[in-house]
């Protein structure tokens, strides 16, 4: 109940995202107050106010779904501001502060919040204005978001938390698709309504809508083109095909604070498809046990909000909130009631640290208060609350229009904590969810508890689908460079036809498109273009593409310096590969040591003569990427005895913070040679005007240069 922030004066004023002032209107609170209004009329004279602070990547899965039961007057807040930051700032807020836009989070969760109000017919806001919000803020090519729409995923060359954007952005557009059908189901009634006198009434114009609702469903769909069926998560894909190597408790730049196991179960939109992902349903199960019991540690980049783990679930941070709830989905609500239990003893306590993880505005608190209440929004947007297990003997909800919704939880304890059967208002309740509808009616929800769980306590589950027909893009897997040839092989989620072409780089031969019926083998530079059809359906997928390039030489490299497993590069060759980086350091074309010399030796395979030697490197000071202090050159016949042929000194500023790419390089007097050793040096600890001063810098090389 602290954030979001009122951010208007008294007098309604307010900084803009545009930087000027603007002012809401104000109503009259203060004088229903004096004349002792109760809360109802209170809240309706209520005035506007214009709010800042939306954590919106934590607060759209349970502090905003909180807000649409016990402050729908504020939600409507809420949402006016978004109008009004769209319309100044030119989108949806993503992680807005004090009138200021900071991206610090990634997808567009606003369109979650107003989807979830409009689906529980919260009014107040204009609905047509916040739809095309949303869609002006979905189209937008920023972020990843025109590799989104143009290959149906992000793939590790487009942006960095690839896997977590394509994830979020799809359950975004599912979102958008809800409020489509909201509109065209709105705009029909409407119509019934005014012409139920019997006179000609002109039909709504709907296609908008309902085109619009079939683009973002489709879009809803994305998430799959990320699936790997072989290891059963969702990965991170460069170059058309997935990274290696993987690991699924490794945190990565692939991912959003997290690593594959937390977000291989972000598709809250879609249950039914990811279940089918999976195997079907008992995998589905299979694979949440295993999240919940695995031993594996946590590996990889060091994440501060990854706490309180069960296995690799994290309740510290946000994208593992939901996963609890999933066993309702599956038909087997019980393993949720132990584990949400599990989850409120063990991590929610009154003490300075009791909160496992970073509150954010109100998410970590929110989740504990309506699983205490024993129900959960897994999908905000569908009005719809899966069942948990209640903490309390008895919790009330006073609502705005002066109804009262109460959970009973009869003999509930720490050992008691299955439902042995439920109740709604008296009569017998089977359903392992409940509607926002149902709580807005008012009413008792009582339930019965005991200490074991119980497989028969409801009959009718919650069911979250699109009900969309796709079949995903195919996976390119070959080695990406090679010296003589190299296989490639093709395959999809679906048994679905691929249909291949293979483009030679060099010749530009005419393409000729073939059905794949086995793995191919390429022996120049080619790019291959797939795309997946199923013939039961007729759904076609997006067209994907790699490109696979045959090395300029046969030399090879030993690499001295251990780099880092999330920056290889691909292999102790990607110095040799000819293949370039940009300046996107976890494209995965660079290879990344830290705290270190980086060392490595070139072996020409023959003696050769040599006029210049170089390495290109990278800089991004923000995330602690630097150019090394010097580079030296040293050759050898034997690969024992080294002469130093040059020592290069690095020119560029520590401190500018432009994403720099350069290559260094020195001619030399000319010398035959079959070994080159690199070492470029370190400059020692961050500096002490850096966020991350006293810690150990990274040198990033992409290439070396031998002529």
């Amino acid at each position: 109940m602290i954030q979001p922030n009122v951010f208007n004066d008294v007098d309604g004023g307010y900084r803009g995202l545009d930087g000027k002032t603007h002012s809401v209107q104000s109503g009259g609170v203060e004088e229903g107050r004096s004349r002792g209004a109760n809360l109802k009329s209170e809240i309706a004279n209520r005035k506007s106010e214009h709010y800042t602070v939306f954590s919106l990547w934590d607060t759209f899965r349970a502090a905003h779904p909180l807000y649409t039961i016990i402050d729908q007057r504020r939600t409507v807040d809420f949402i006016n501001t978004f109008i009004r930051q769209y319309e100044q700032g030119g989108r949806l807020p993503v992680w807005e502060l004090w009138g200021n836009e900071t991206d610090c989070m990634i997808g567009y969760h606003a369109v979650s919040v107003i989807a979830d109000a409009m689906a529980k017919g919260i009014k107040g806001f204009d609905y047509e204005k916040a739809y095309a919000a949303a869609k002006h803020s979905a189209e937008l090519d920023h972020f990843g978001l025109a590799a989104y729409k143009k290959r149906g995923y992000i793939s590790m060359e487009d942006e960095n938390e690839s896997v977590s954007r394509t994830l979020e952005y799809a359950y975004n557009d599912w979102c958008i698709a809800r409020m489509a059908e909201i509109l065209t189901r709105q705009k029909v009634m409407n119509y019934a309504a005014t012409a139920s006198d019997g006179s000609p009434r002109p039909m709504p114009d709907i296609k908008t809508q309902k085109a619009d609702y079939e683009n973002y469903s489709k879009r809803s769909r994305y998430f799959e083109n990320l699936f790997d069926k072989k290891t059963g998560f969702f990965r991170p894909k460069k170059n058309g095909g997935f990274v290696e190597p993987f690991a699924p408790n490794e945190v990565t730049f692939g991912f959003t604070e997290g690593n594959s196991w937390q977000y291989s179960f972000f598709v809250p939109h879609d249950v039914t498809r990811l279940e089918e992902l999976m195997g079907g349903r008992e995998k589905f199960v299979a694979k949440l046990d295993e999240l919940f019991t695995t031993e594996q540690k946590l590996a990889g980049r060091e994440q501060a909000d990854l706490t309180g783990l069960i296995g690799q679930y994290a309740h510290g941070n946000e994208p593992s909130h939901h996963i609890a709830y999933l066993y309702n989905y599956a038909q087997q609500p019980w393993k949720t009631q132990k584990i949400v239990r599990q989850i409120m003893d063990e991590f929610y306590k009154p003490t300075p640290d009791g909160l496992i993880g970073n509150e954010d505005c109100g998410q970590m608190s929110a989740w504990y208060i309506l699983s205490a209440s024993g129900f959960y929004p897994v999908a905000p947007g569908n009005g719809v609350y899966a069942f948990g297990t209640p903490l309390f003997p008895e919790m009330t909800y006073r609502l705005e229009n002066g109804k009262t919704f109460t959970v009973r939880a009869k003999n509930v304890s720490s050992a008691n904590k299955y439902i042995l059967n439920a109740k709604l208002n008296g009569a017998p309740y089977k359903k392992a969810f409940i509607t926002h509808e149902d709580l807005m009616r008012g009413g008792v929800l009582e339930f019965a508890m005991i200490d074991s769980a119980v497989t028969t306590a409801f009959t009718e589950f919650p069911v979250s689908a699109t009900g969309v027909t796709s079949v995903s893009v195919p996976v390119i897997e070959g080695k990406r460079t090679f010296t003589d040839k190299t296989v490639v092989s093709l395959s999809t989620t679906e048994n679905a036809e691929i249909m291949y072409t293979v483009v030679s780089l060099i010749k530009e031969s005419p393409s000729q498109t073939k059905k794949y019926s086995g793995p191919f083998t390429i022996s120049e530079n080619s790019k291959v273009e797939a795309y997946a059809k199923d013939p039961k359906t007729g759904a076609v997928s997006f067209t994907t593409e790699a490109n696979f390039i045959k090395q300029p030489n046969d030399w090879t490299v030993k690499v001295i310096s251990p780099y880092s497993t999330q920056y290889t590069g691909g292999g102790d060759n990607a110095i040799v590969d000819g293949i370039r980086g940009t300046t996107n350091f976890a494209s995965g074309e660079w290879q990344g040591v830290q705290g270190k010399t980086y060392e490595a030796v070139v072996d020409l395979q023959r003696e050769t003569e040599i006029k210049e030697v170089g390495a290109s490197f990278l800089q991004v000071a923000g995330p602690w990427i630097w150019m090394p202090a010097n580079i030296k050159f040293e050759i050898s016949n034997n690969g024992t005895d080294w002469t130093q042929v040059a020592d290069i000194k690095t020119d560029v500023p520590q401190t500018d913070m432009t994403p720099t790419i350069r290559e260094f390089k020195q001619s030399v007097t000319p010398v035959k040679a079959r070994y080159v050793r690199l070492r470029a040096y370190n400059f020692g600890k961050i500096p002490s005007w850096h966020l991350g001063a006293g810690g150990d810098p990274w040198i990033f090389i992409d290439e070396v240069i031998i002529n």
